[in-house]
């Protein structure tokens, strides 16, 4: 079993924070890096049962509390059972954690993918987003640099989406 989570505690409000996974998805996302990594998007607005990704991993949503919670299940890459979320909870003074949280079973080969490659860019991937967040909360940290694997995963997975193009 696969337990990942990725929290930030942040200075603002719950409902301030809730708003930006409201965003999601959206042509107004604040949360997503969408700058720096594949969009996340849908096939229609944030809602239960829409059904969408980022890059090669694809989701529908299985719930959604707006303000408060979005939880994705995983439909694609194959061998991953389980679901990942995105969850707000109050800390009080004005102050708010974000969580991001995975939760699944590997089969096949993803017991490979995972723990190889796919951990490191989703870990990066989320700090990223995290840092999105703490931006919007009106402290911009410190830019962080990824690990020398994922700048190389990264560069090994253009060339193989440069490839298939042609």
């Amino acid at each position: 079993m696969v337990t990942n989570i990725h929290a930030r505690l942040l200075d603002a409000p719950a409902g301030e924070i809730g708003t930006l996974i409201d965003g999601l998805g959206s042509a107004d996302d604040r949360l997503w890096p969408h700058d720096r990594w594949p969009p996340m998007h849908f096939d229609r607005p944030l809602s239960v049962g829409a059904i969408g990704g980022h890059g090669p991993i694809r989701y529908v949503v299985e719930s959604y509390r707006p303000g408060h919670s979005v939880q994705f299940r995983f439909t694609r890459p194959k061998g991953f059972l389980g679901y990942h979320r995105f969850e707000v909870e109050p800390k009080g003074s004005g102050r708010t954690e974000l969580r991001h949280i995975i939760e699944m079973r590997l089969r096949g080969a993803a017991r490979l993918s995972w723990p190889l490659a796919i951990r490191s860019l989703h870990d990066a991937l989320i700090e990223d987003a995290l840092d999105r967040a703490q931006a919007s909360a009106g402290k911009h940290p410190d830019q962080r640099n990824w690990s020398a694997w994922v700048k190389l995963l990264r560069r090994v997975m253009s060339r193989r989406r440069s490839r298939k193009k042609k």
